[in-house]
């Protein structure tokens, strides 16, 4: 069974940090580009990062460029979303999912979006 499944959310002051995990089980994730994307109340999903399968390159929406970091440990099947000066327009529920070897900047070209993490930044 294809599964993708978010961790690592919760209540953090504006400036705090937080990873988000999402571990991949039922597929072969080296072949996969996996994508974080966020929805906050009353609000479209947007893409926050993805990072390709073959060559591992990385892409952010602007709004997080130099702020958050993605990365990826295949032998783990685990995928990580290090989120660093975390802002009040940063919370969310905080997703990941999968595309075939390369990333898009297209949302509905993903597939096995997991329940998500809630991330609130609040102080």
């Amino acid at each position: 069974q294809v599964q993708l499944v978010e961790s690592g959310g919760g209540l953090v002051q504006p400036g705090g940090s937080l990873r988000l995990s999402c571990v991949a089980s039922g597929f072969t994730l080296d072949d996969y580009a996996i994508g974080w994307f966020r929805q906050a109340p009353g609000k479209e999903r947007e893409g926050v990062s993805c990072i390709s399968s073959s060559d591992g390159g990385t892409y952010y929406a602007d709004s997080v460029m130099g702020r958050f970091t993605i990365s990826r440990d295949n032998a783990k099947n685990t995928l990580y979303l290090q989120m660093t000066n975390l802002k009040p327009e940063d919370t969310a529920v905080y997703y990941c999912a999968k595309r075939y070897l390369y990333c898009s900047g297209d949302g509905l070209q993903y597939e096995g979006y997991g329940r998500g993490t809630q991330v609130t930044v609040s102080s």
